[in-house]
């Protein structure tokens, strides 16, 4: 069952003006939303649920639906049975656009929400608007080793299930992963932030996302990629250093890339401030797309 999935963010004083929508289906799927207009919707990482994106919900509701969800076995979405696939992710995500009556929608992920959006416009091309890409990966090229994370997928998925299968406190674990990921530089807000969304996990869910995520594989799709594409990484990222965003963006026709100074891994809350700047320019100019209606026939 869905449990509580912590703090809101409150630096700086945003608070979101938050609607919690439950989309139908199974499992049932929790969407944090605030304002109208086109649907931007934002994907957490591994070890976040949807509190990760407070900061960027308000600064975006004035143009857009914003619409950060809880993946199914995190924050306030249900559980499921048996193994995870990503294609489990991108079929909630149909029922997420179904739910909002968006014919497209811009996708925002951030490490494993990254793979979730190369995934889903793997599967659904013609339901993505835009997508930004950040900290994430596409997967490993034996031919070029910026592809790569800097553990291999055994390191990563032992490295991060371990303490867990060994009963390792959530409290420390989440404190020691959170260190491990974002820059010396970072605020006490987005370090308090992190580490809320991090206790919050559920461990069965968790351990079969990171299994899921160990053997990720998109790299032959970045040059399938037609629509207007972002990739921001942060200039500290341990995990997904910036040469993977080098090798992603020489690969996406027409992406851009934005190193964010200062920023390790969690780089929408270390500087949420330059990654609102950075992600607003990318939106203004790709907002509504060519002939994008949304479904009933309004215009996005």
């Amino acid at each position: 069952s869905p449990r509580p999935c912590g703090r809101r963010w409150r630096a700086m004083g945003a608070e979101p003006a938050e609607r919690v929508e439950r989309v139908a289906g199974a499992p049932r799927i929790a969407v944090g939303a605030a304002g109208s207009g086109p649907l931007l919707v934002f994907l957490h990482g591994i070890g976040g649920n949807r509190r990760n994106w407070d900061p960027q919900l308000p600064a975006f509701a004035g143009a857009f639906t914003a619409a950060a969800w809880d993946a199914r076995g995190y924050g306030d979405s249900e559980d499921y049975d048996g193994p995870l696939d990503f294609a489990d992710f991108s079929a909630d995500l149909v029922r997420v656009l179904d739910h909002f009556g968006a014919e497209r929608a811009h996708l925002c992920g951030l490490s494993m929400g990254g793979r979730i959006a190369q995934d889903f416009y793997a599967r659904h091309p013609d339901r993505v608007a835009s997508l930004a890409l950040c900290a994430t990966f596409a997967g490993d090229d034996p031919r070029d080793p910026r592809a790569s994370r800097t553990q291999t997928a055994e390191e990563f998925v032992e490295s991060r299930i371990r303490p867990w299968l060994d009963g390792a406190p959530p409290a420390r674990l989440a404190a020691e992963a959170v260190g491990r990921l974002t820059a010396p530089g970072r605020s006490d807000a987005a370090f308090r932030a992190a580490v809320a969304a991090h206790e919050a996990l559920r461990a069965e869910s968790y351990v079969k996302t990171v299994r899921a995520s160990a053997g990720f594989d998109r790299v032959a799709g970045l040059a399938r990629i037609r629509v207007p594409a972002l990739l921001v990484f942060g200039a500290e990222d341990p995990l997904t250093p910036p040469r993977v965003g080098e090798y992603m963006r020489e690969r996406i026709p027409g992406a851009r890339l934005e190193i964010v100074p200062g920023a390790g891994h969690l780089v929408n809350l270390e500087r949420p401030d330059a990654f609102n700047r950075i992600l607003r320019a990318f939106l203004a100019g790709h907002r509504r797309p060519p002939g994008a209606v949304a479904r009933g026939g309004a215009r996005m």
